[in-house]
């Protein structure tokens, strides 16, 4: 075994009996071990450099002050996120159902009985680990897009948790081959694509401004929902308050087959830009999304 495979391991199997031991605390109670960690994250100043400079960039007219709040926000948002992923593990697909109200459901019943399939694009925004809980309500095979993390160990771990609703979990290089059995087979399906991650250097292949900065977009929705033959929905989740969230389904209104080029990839990253404008800290603000603007001299639109 490789050395940094053999550290993944016993970082895992350190790790996971407190992970599996927490996860059975009640959500109440959870919420004061996030206050805790809040705590403690806010203190390290945890990714402060990439999360402060996140936020100048993309709120420029926004003060220090205003910048060091919506920090803090956002950590504790972050670790609010961390225990209610955690509770996955135990907790009853009925009580995250009463947490996650789904305001328009019968958009998606309605094209699910008309018979298409239907590919969901959303961001890492609010509580996306809980988003599998629609499948529930849904008469379709719910699936996920995922790029499998670098610890193999953890990754299992994730992927336990997100299908714990029904759901499947797809790496990215097999989703066209999983559209293609799907269709032979004449059964509807949901495919779930966040869309909101820096694409690979070398799919670098279209740029937009979104929160004032050259940014390179991710294609995969635009391009596996005309694949697919399938609707394209945005799923708009909000954080009503603590534990509690609600889900308003937004399909994109023109032709999917004839969309021109990039305009559905414009539409949903517009979306997701005013989200983020209209209450910041619920965002993703830790990741580094803007890693590859030093490119973009070399590849405008």
């Amino acid at each position: 075994m490789a050395k940094s495979s053999l550290r993944n391991a016993i970082g895992f199997y350190m790790g996971y009996p407190f992970l599996w031991l927490v996860g059975w605390l009640p959500l109440w109670l959870l919420y004061g071990v996030s206050d805790l960690f809040f705590l403690i994250v806010a203190a390290i100043g945890y990714r402060r450099k990439v999360i402060t400079g996140n936020l100048k960039n993309s709120f420029p007219e926004k003060s220090d002050k205003d910048i060091q709040k919506i920090r803090l926000r956002f950590y504790r948002h972050f670790c609010d996120l961390f225990v209610e992923t955690l509770v996955l593990q135990h907790v009853s697909a009925q009580k995250i159902k009463k947490r996650v109200k789904l305001v328009n459901l019968e958009i998606l019943q309605s094209l699910l009985k008309e018979g298409h399939d239907i590919v969901a694009v959303l961001g890492h925004y609010g509580n996306w680990e809980w988003i599998p809980v629609t499948s529930l309500s849904l008469d379709a095979a719910g699936l996920s897009v995922y790029r499998p993390l670098k610890n193999v160990y953890f990754d299992r771990f994730m992927l336990r948790l997100r299908g714990i609703f029904g759901s499947r979990n797809i790496p990215l290089k097999a989703t066209a081959r999983e559209i293609i059995q799907y269709k032979r087979r004449q059964q509807r399906f949901i495919l779930g694509l966040i869309s909101d991650q820096s694409p690979s250097k070398h799919e670098l292949h279209y740029w937009t401004t979104f929160l004032n900065q050259n940014t390179p977009i991710i294609l995969g929705p635009e391009k596996m929902a005309k694949l697919a033959k399938a609707k394209i929905v945005y799923w708009k989740m909000e954080k009503r308050k603590r534990g509690h969230y609600q889900i308003t389904f937004i399909p994109y209104e023109g032709d999917v087959a004839t969309a021109p080029e990039f305009a559905i990839t414009e539409w949903q990253v517009r979306l997701l830009e005013q989200q983020i404008i209209e209450q910041p800290e619920y965002w993703l603000w830790s990741h580094k999304r803007w890693k590859y603007q030093h490119l973009y001299k070399n590849n405008p639109q």
